[in-house]
């Protein structure tokens, strides 16, 4: 491992609470949410194990953190129920459906505007009162 990796590398926790590896250099039996997924499990309430951690320029901090969950203490994912589809249906509709003319799109409509894009064309062109 190289020294630029030397403030990352935490494997007993002392430094930053959790036992923390670089980017990319995680021991076997750790997974993120992401990979835990991948593999049909989720973390199941367990506490966070370890931590990844790299530099980055983007973050406020200038460091960016990835938690690990162990594999062994991971849970299958629940099956999605037919209420659940249901749920998530109407939900989806609800994204694609115009509050204001009440019209159903195939796309979901951007949050920023609050309604679809004919309806706002139409209320930038109202003379303000």
């Amino acid at each position: 491992m190289a020294t630029a990796y030397g403030k990352c590398y935490d494997p007993t926790g002392a430094r930053h609470g959790l036992p923390t590896y670089p980017w990319r250099y995680a021991p076997d039996g750790y997974a993120t949410r992401r990979q835990l997924r991948e593999r049909g499990l989720r973390p199941g309430g367990q506490p966070i194990a370890a931590q990844l951690m790299r530099t980055s320029r983007r973050r406020k901090a200038g460091v960016a953190v990835a938690y690990l969950y162990r594999v062994d203490r991971a849970k299958p994912v629940r099956p999605m129920t037919s209420r659940k589809w249901g749920a998530l249906a109407l939900a989806m509709l609800a994204r694609r459906t115009c509050p204001v003319c009440r019209l159903t799109y195939s796309y979901c409509l951007p949050t920023s505007l609050g309604m679809c894009l004919n309806c706002h064309q139409i209320e930038e062109q109202r003379p303000a009162a």
